[in-house]
């Protein structure tokens, strides 16, 4: 995907971005590409591969959810992604969490060096929303684990009303039948499900899942009881 090809998909998709923002973009991709020289921050090195699996799927969101002025937690971001992307597009207070420090200082780096503001933190998920339960409209999470699992990190984080984010791939039915009584026990429920295609035809869904109550002290438990015992 060429840099033109990215703006006409995203076109397509109703998301319609100017010259400043795609060019912001661009940059984001050169300046993730060569910090990967260094140390690993994805599988992804090629530029045009690039565009289509990290940028255009990170926005891809967008096509369904306004993020403007929302208090927004990218779960397990990674090098930066889908929050660095969704932050160049939108007017939203972001934070991005990692529990590798190396690539949240990449992030943090990249902030400073493009005068963004957002918050990195480098933390486990079950650890830091011990200090930050209920302050988020909504979590995104990208290919961090699977729904049954992911909803006991993230949910604890937002705000009764707010919304889960949850990009997924081929397989998200197995993980939706999987974590029936993880949204029963954790107050929460899917209110929307949104099913789309690369442009190299890689199967994606969105799943949004409302938090419905206050959520319990006790979630989220430490990773391994979550990761051995899914509620």
């Amino acid at each position: 995907m060429t840099k033109e090809e990215l703006r006409y998909a995203l076109m397509m998709q109703q998301i319609n971005l100017d010259d400043s923002t795609i060019n912001k973009l661009e940059r984001l991709i050169s300046y993730t590409l060569e910090a990967n020289e260094k140390f690993n921050l994805t599988a992804i090195t090629d530029e045009e591969e690039f565009r289509e699996l990290m940028i255009y799927d990170s926005l891809l969101p967008m096509k369904y959810i306004d993020f403007n002025n929302k208090k927004v937690l990218d779960l397990g971001t990674g090098g930066g992604f889908p929050g660095l992307p969704l932050l160049l597009c939108n007017n939203m207070k972001l934070s991005l969490l990692d529990s590798t420090a190396k690539k949240i200082n990449h992030i943090e780096q990249y902030l400073l060096a493009n005068n963004l503001e957002a918050k990195a933190v480098a933390a486990r998920a079950e650890d830091y929303a011990k200090k930050n339960r209920e302050k988020f409209d909504i979590v995104i999470s990208r290919a961090v684990s699977k729904l049954n699992i992911l909803l006991e990190l993230a949910i604890p984080y937002l705000k009764v009303g707010g919304m889960l984010l949850a990009l997924k791939g081929k397989n998200y039915q197995v993980e939706l039948d999987e974590a029936k009584s993880t949204l029963k026990k954790l107050d929460a429920e899917i209110v929307d499900l949104y099913l789309d295609n690369l442009t190299n035809k890689e199967e994606r869904c969105l799943i949004v899942i409302k938090k419905n109550k206050v959520t319990k002290k006790k979630y989220p438990r430490s990773y391994s009881e979550i990761k051995s015992n899914p509620l």
